[in-house]
């Protein structure tokens, strides 16, 4: 586990649980340099002084809060320390919720809270604490220069810190046009619901993947080896917005639906009965049943000679009965 972006203790009532804060996830965004189109060279930013001009190296940067226009008050990592020392070392639980009554609006960046040094007990007491109560805690903690709202969840062998945002930072819905019941009917209920239970399945979160990424890179490779590695693709306009109708056969849509869901099953079943059909038979045996098909098909041709003869006996039996009567 990488090095430890915050290290503190939770307060759960008079007991202290000593942990460490880790990220728990990573971004995989497309790393795009800018580019002067010029001459395609990088374009850097410096630090510079506003008043001078000069660059300014990291050693000579510090953090101030402007409290008048152009006047700064100073602040070190030890000031903001020293504001609220308990808050900027605890993660101060307030109270215990259920999980389903906090929106998934709220939620914003999840990390790993792992127990600090001699917190193996206290850590696993709180998390099987949460787990039999069903519950979720509602805490708070200072990152950086911000005091966030927090949620400790137990997952697993572990707790999760989610931090959550504030209700001033949710906007209302007030302003959004939604629609109410819209008249929606029995029979496009029924039909969506059997979509719904169609399309159902288990969630196995290695199923998805950024596809655009992957879109994305195959055409830098394409330009690559085409040597169009400056070549700049001009616009060529958005394409238009289907326009909506406003009468919609939603029913024959969750048909349609719902036949391609199965017709792409059907697809998926044969091509599993196609990979899990046995190997062809080496060259040997497919000539063993080459004769064995050539001996057949002539065993069967001579029973149809043999069953032929009889009656050319008959036909010429007839021949001759004819030309005695003639004679006669």
């Amino acid at each position: 586990m990488a090095r430890a972006l915050w290290k503190g203790a939770i307060s759960f009532g008079l007991v202290h649980i000593p942990v460490e804060l880790h990220k728990a996830v990573e971004s995989h965004d497309l790393d795009l340099t800018m580019l002067d189109k010029r001459d395609f060279s990088p374009i850097g930013f410096k630090r510079y002084n506003k008043g001078s001009g000069k660059e300014v190296t990291w050693d000579n940067i510090v953090k101030g809060y402007e409290y008048s226009d152009g006047e700064y008050v100073v602040l070190s990592d030890e000031d903001l320390r020293l504001a609220n020392p308990k808050a900027t070392q605890t993660i101060d639980i307030m109270a215990f919720v259920d999980a389903d009554s906090v929106p998934l609006t709220y939620y914003e960046t999840p990390y790993y809270l792992s127990p600090g040094r001699g917190g193996d007990k206290v850590y696993a007491l709180l998390r099987q604490t949460l787990q039999k109560a069903g519950r979720i805690a509602i805490a708070t903690v200072v990152i950086r220069t911000r005091q966030h709202l927090c949620a400790l969840v137990a997952v697993g062998d572990g707790i999760i810190m989610n931090t959550l945002r504030y209700a001033t930072e949710i906007r209302s819905v007030e302003d959004l046009k939604l629609p109410g019941d819209a008249g929606i009917t029995d029979k496009e209920l029924k039909m969506a619901l059997s979509l719904v239970e169609d399309m159902s399945e288990k969630w196995n979160p290695k199923e998805y993947h950024d596809t655009y990424r992957e879109d994305v890179l195959k055409l830098v490779e394409k330009k690559v080896k085409a040597g169009q590695t400056h070549t700049l693709t001009e616009p060529t306009g958005e394409a238009p917005v289907p326009k909506a109708s406003n009468v919609v056969d939603l029913v024959a849509l969750l048909k349609q639906s719902l036949g391609s869901k199965g017709r792409r099953a059907s697809a998926e079943e044969t091509d599993e009965e196609e990979e899990s059909a046995p190997a062809p038979r080496a060259r040997r045996s497919s000539a063993g049943g080459a004769s064995k098909t050539r001996s057949g098909t002539s065993s069967s041709s001579a029973k149809r000679s043999s069953a032929s003869k009889p009656a050319a006996k008959r036909s010429t039996a007839t021949k001759t009965a004819t030309t005695r009567r003639k004679a006669a």
